[in-house]
């Protein structure tokens, strides 16, 4: 009967340790990114763009909450906002175009990070 106990101990101990380690924070970020969906934020891009993904990573699993227009999905949309590149934020009716530091975004959108 011990084999079975230990057995069950050490699945228990590595369901535990498995589902809390994560190399990202899943919603580490989600008050933030609501906060500047929110406020109106909207980022500009593709799936393709490596500037868009890295900004994208700042994120992390919180990516989810942000305003963002695939320019591959909606070209039309992006057309009439003039984007010229990727990432193109817009924020209160300017753009900021590359990938925006997240302190950057948080200044532009008076939201706290």
């Amino acid at each position: 009967m011990k084999p079975l106990f230990f057995i069950f101990l050490i699945s228990v101990l590595s369901l535990f340790l498995l589902s809390s380690c994560s190399s990202k924070d899943p919603g580490a970020y989600d008050d933030f990114a609501l906060c500047i969906s929110d406020y109106g934020a909207k980022m500009y891009g593709t799936e393709w763009c490596s500037h868009c993904n890295a900004q994208k990573d700042m994120f992390g699993n919180s990516f989810r909450n942000v305003n963002f227009i695939d320019c591959d999905q909606n070209k039309d949309a992006c057309l009439r906002a003039g984007i010229q590149a990727y990432p193109t934020w817009i924020i209160a009716g300017e753009m900021y175009e590359g990938t925006q530091s997240m302190e950057s975004l948080a200044e532009l959108t008076d939201c706290e990070l």
